[in-house]
């Protein structure tokens, strides 16, 4: 479920989301001072399924831009959170979802979001859950996933970390053996390592988690579920859950360890 939420208070706009993120925490929230900023991420392919608009904002008011979001994505539910009643009748002109009077209490909020005007079918739960930070570890369905050799989990783990950009066997045979010279041997047993994580995920049903071409390979992102993605859209619960170590067995996993410091100082 995606939410968008415009308030050009800052402070209305961070209790909101917050509330939000309470309420509905698998979903993606993301919150803006300013309409058009709002409007020109949905214009570029972002969709929202929800609406949350302050209706007196400076510029472009919230009825405003939701005629304009309504041009967009004509089912998209609109709900506007206002300290004005004397809005509603405008409000609901326009097919809103709900109508929500300031301070926005949580109670309301779940309320508009179990009687949307256009429902939202949620995504089922990932069965394959990817812990990275720490120790990588994989789960299947809440139990941990045995691999038989080390390396098969080293080879996962490196895609998981690629995010869904395809790996050459040149490229994990430097990976998984960095401490020698990259043989087509190594290659090789790389292939052999490929062959043992297909053979580890097809008892699970889940080998079309990875996608694979000739000389390619690569994770299907949106098979999983994953801490360090998490993060890099925002959710709260993930960055909280960093604490300064990810994927600590791999000495390659260093570069991605800095750039989550980075994400982190813009929290």
């Amino acid at each position: 479920m995606n939410i968008i939420v415009v308030d050009d208070e800052k402070l209305a706009l961070n209790s909101l989301v917050s509330k939000l993120r309470e309420v509905e925490p698998k979903a993606e929230i993301k919150g803006f001072l300013h309409p058009e900023e709002a409007l020109e991420i949905a214009r570029n392919g972002y969709h929202p399924d929800i609406a949350f608009l302050d209706i007196e904002m400076y510029g472009m008011n919230g009825i405003e831009l939701a005629i304009k979001f309504k041009e967009v994505y004509p089912k998209i539910n609109l709900i506007f959170v206002t300290g004005f009643q004397n809005y509603m009748p405008d409000a609901f002109s326009i097919r809103a979802s709900g109508y929500i009077t300031k301070p926005a209490a949580k109670e309301r909020i779940l309320e508009e979001l179990n009687n949307l005007r256009n429902p939202v079918i949620k995504e089922k739960a990932k069965r394959i859950v990817v812990q990275t930070f720490g120790n990588f570890e994989v789960f299947y369905e809440g139990l941990p996933l045995v691999f038989k050799r080390s390396r098969t989990k080293e080879l996962l783990a490196y895609l998981i970390d690629r995010r869904g950009a395809g790996v050459t066997m040149f490229e994990l045979a430097s990976i998984l053996y960095e401490e020698r010279p990259s043989e087509r041997t190594l290659q090789n047993q790389v292939r052999v390592h490929i062959s043992d994580l297909m053979k580890t995920l097809k008892k699970i049903d889940e080998s079309d988690m990875i996608v694979r071409r000739r000389n390619f390979i690569a994770v299907d992102i949106n098979r999983v579920e994953c801490d360090y993605y998490q993060v890099l859209k925002g959710d709260i619960a993930a960055i909280n859950s960093f604490h300064g170590e990810y994927m600590t067995s791999y000495s390659w996993a260093e570069f991605t360890l800095g750039r989550l410091y980075r994400t982190m100082d813009k929290f």
